[in-house]
């Protein structure tokens, strides 16, 4: 028997016979404490804590070594019956990508329902007010309106909520929070911080956080341990950690630092991309007839100009408008400039709301978009010499000879930090999900496209990588003039790259103008509660 609720002992994991990826780790978890997982993508966190509830398909992983103890019972030894009831019951996870743990053919209100009835036994009619209750205090807007919609019609943010709330409903007696806060913006990040150390207060629930924001470790976590290569490097209490780290690595870790001053705008520049009045609105169905009720204003009335080598950053909370906005500029969202939807976006003076699906698509080499969850944009079927490189072949670029092609996915997959020449023959779901990022953003920069858009393109990688990643944006832009619309909630990073920035809130622009001055002095009180959440101002 063992005093912890949790207990590694020689843990190790190994994809096949010969890839091991978790090489004989030791820790363990103490009812009511808070334990961090902390190192870069790929260090094998994810792969250890999944090891708990043996989620992975064992068809291609195995444990060759070790044990894993809950509550003193091998984890590693139990039949799949006793798995069912640990999964869910005394076991939750909020998982890094949510689009793919939520069920595509259910609405939200039938898989937080159906969790319910399985370890609850509490029939769906009745369980519409505790799910209502879970969805508003993980901070989805209009939950009552959301019950009825399906993992699609969310977006990131509002998704991964959803998945929190799901992984809460049964109060865990442990919950493993893998990422939990990476594609939430800061004001909702704070909320469900604060909400996970108020449950864990309540129930007496122990966390393992498995994260690369060192801040929320700093805020979170009693202990913590740094993986490196699936080893655990450096171990203790995370004031002593943090105060006086041991290892370069973790030292590395904790310096990670993108600067302080964002890049000065050059207003003289030519205007590459503009957006006037810009309305995109979902409608609301509802009854047997489906008839339109309501509308969802996602766009409502926007202004933006995109200047040639400069990049313009959108921030707000999860549902504000962001991507939509992004998605609009690309014509993924098509303004039909009837009905609810109106406004022009022009590209180099062409309007695109004007274009035939066939004159658009010359275009699209020249607008690329990097999508906030790369695993849904992968395809599984694909290796990623076939993914990165199928746009090569779409628009024709190169010889068209398998060499040439090679030679052009391996430069571009180099450029984002996967040079490894094995890399082209596997396939997604053999890469972490900081490298599925890198992967995603090697698709786009190998067609060496005009206008990047980047749906958070970082949410998912480590601080260290992160400022890699905007390193490499900056060259690539200064080499190619190219043209970014930054999409995302990490301030930090925004500040480092961007040059001008939209604010929105629920559809709408509520301030707007060059970086560093609204970073600096900031007029609404909605952006000054942005700033105070991500810098502590």
């Amino acid at each position: 028997m063992t005093d912890h609720l949790v207990e590694y002992r020689g843990f190790r994991a190994a994809f096949g016979k010969e890839n091991e990826v978790v090489h004989g780790i030791d820790f363990h978890i103490d009812e009511h404490e808070t334990f961090a997982l902390v190192g870069e993508s790929g260090s094998g966190k994810t792969v250890s804590a999944q090891a708990l509830m043996r989620l992975l398909s064992e068809d291609w992983i195995s444990y060759p070594g070790g044990e894993i103890l809950f509550e003193g019972r091998d984890v590693l030894k139990m039949k799949e019956p006793e798995l069912r009831q640990l999964r869910g019951r005394d076991l939750g996870m909020i998982f890094q990508e949510p689009m793919t743990s939520l069920n595509p053919l259910h609405t939200i209100e039938k898989q937080l329902a159906e969790s319910l009835f399985l370890h609850q036994g509490l029939a769906r009619q009745h369980s519409r007010p505790l799910v209502t209750d879970w969805l508003k205090r993980v901070g989805l807007r209009d939950a009552e309106r959301r019950l009825t919609a399906y993992p699609h019609e969310l977006s990131g943010g509002e998704r991964q909520r959803v998945m929190i709330a799901l992984a809460l409903l049964n109060k865990p007696k442990l919950l493993i929070a893998d990422e939990p806060t990476t594609a939430l913006d800061v004001t909702i990040q704070d909320q469900i911080l604060t909400l996970i150390k108020d449950l864990q207060k309540e129930l007496g629930m122990a966390v393992l956080f498995i994260t690369h924001d060192l801040e929320v470790v700093r805020r979170m976590a009693d202990r913590v341990a740094v993986m490196r290569d699936g080893r655990i490097i450096e171990s203790g209490p995370m004031a002593e950690v943090f105060a006086a780290p041991r290892e370069p690595y973790t030292r590395q870790l904790l310096g990670g630092d993108g600067g302080t001053e964002s890049p000065a705008p050059d207003l003289g520049a030519p205007v590459i991309a503009e957006g006037r009045g810009l309305k995109v609105y979902f409608p609301v169905k509802q009854g047997v007839l489906r008839r339109v009720t309501g509308y969802i204003k996602a766009v409502d009335g926007v202004d933006f100009t995109l200047r040639r080598g400069q990049t313009l950053g959108i921030v707000g909370e999860s549902g504000s408008g962001k991507t939509t906005l992004g998605k609009a500029l690309l014509a993924l969202e098509r303004l039909r400039g009837d009905g609810p939807d109106a406004g022009t976006i022009s590209i180099e003076g062409r309007e695109l709301q004007n274009l035939r699906e066939d004159e658009l698509r010359p275009l699209r080499r020249k607008m690329q978009i990097i999508f906030q969850d790369p695993y849904g944009s992968l395809s599984p079927r694909m290796n990623i010499l076939n993914i990165v490189g199928e746009g090569l072949l779409i628009h024709r670029i190169g010889t068209g000879t398998p060499e040439d092609r090679r030679e052009r996915v391996l430069k571009a997959l180099a450029e984002v930090g996967m040079g490894d020449e094995d890399f082209p023959e596997r396939y997604p779901n053999e890469f972490s999900g900081g490298q599925r990022q890198r992967i995603a953003l090697a698709r786009s920069l190998v067609l060496e496209p005009e206008i990047l858009v980047l749906d958070e393109p970082t949410s998912s990688l480590d601080r260290t990588i992160q400022f890699q990643v905007v390193t490499l944006l900056r060259e690539l832009q200064e080499k190619r003039g190219l043209s970014y619309i930054f999409i995302s909630h990490d301030l930090r990073i925004v500040r480092s790259l961007c040059h001008e920035i939209l604010v929105m809130k629920a559809g709408k622009v509520v301030e707007a103008g060059p970086t560093s001055m609204i970073l600096r002095n900031p007029k609404e009180a909605y952006t000054r509660e942005l700033l105070r959440t991500a810098f502590g101002e």
